[in-house]
């Protein structure tokens, strides 16, 4: 089997095993959606004030499900053995590991994507700048999930991770954060929003490159 054919039967064996188990799907998008709701619940009838964070409010509870659903990355293979097989393996673990990150996204980070628009309108987020939120979910989930990824290869080894994971990539996901929604907030302003575009794509760009090799030497780490 060549690099590329195991690159992609990595995805297609995560997407499999997601299909099997739909939790995978399902939590962490009605975690988004449930989020969200409350936030009008609590704050009250004040159109005004929801249109004005709404780009925080779906930016922050994109961030809170994309680490919720962070653990499921490497745990099933980790108990079962498989992914110390894929670390055996022949091809550049780096390689298989961008495989497995990228079916996670699929599984996690496109889900929020295509349902981010109807909750946007839900909030109050004017128009114009729904397509901009699209673009910012689009270049900054994944730099979640790459990013995520090594923290979760440095804890798959600790039964109890899920707070260390939360420790070491909370902090990470800030400049994500900011960017992105401020890049939403200027949008709905009528302002033009092509600095913080461009830093979201470095940020992805340099994410892409560089995230995969710590992930498997931490998977090695974790491992041994």
């Amino acid at each position: 089997m060549s690099l590329l054919q195991a690159f992609f039967a990595i995805i297609r064996r995560d997407l499999i095993l997601a299909l099997r188990r739909r939790s995978e799907i399902v939590n962490p998008l009605l975690f988004f959606i449930l989020v969200i709701t409350l936030f009008p619940l609590g704050i009250g009838a004040q159109p005004l004030l929801l249109k004005a964070i709404a780009p925080g409010i779906i930016w922050v509870s994109a961030l809170l499900a994309a680490l919720l659903s962070l653990d499921s990355l490497f745990r099933s293979d980790f108990d079962d053995g498989s992914l110390e097989q894929m670390l055996l393996s022949v091809h550049p673990a780096s390689v298989l590991v961008l495989g497995k990150i990228i079916a996670h996204w699929l599984v996690t980070g496109l889900p929020l994507l295509i349902i981010a628009p109807l909750l946007a309108v839900f909030l109050g987020l004017p128009n114009h700048a729904v397509g901009i939120l699209l673009l910012t979910l689009l270049l900054g989930t994944p730099v979640l999930s790459l990013i995520g990824a090594i923290g979760v290869a440095l804890t798959v080894g600790l039964r109890r991770g899920g707070m260390i994971l939360s420790l070491l990539v909370l902090p990470l996901y800030v400049p994500v954060l900011i960017f992105a929604g401020n890049a939403v907030e200027m949008a709905g302003a009528g302002l033009p929003v092509h600095a913080q575009i461009s830093i979201l794509i470095a940020i992805l760009l340099i994410a892409l490159v560089l995230a995969p090799w710590p992930t498997a030497a931490a998977l090695k780490m974790s491992i041994n």
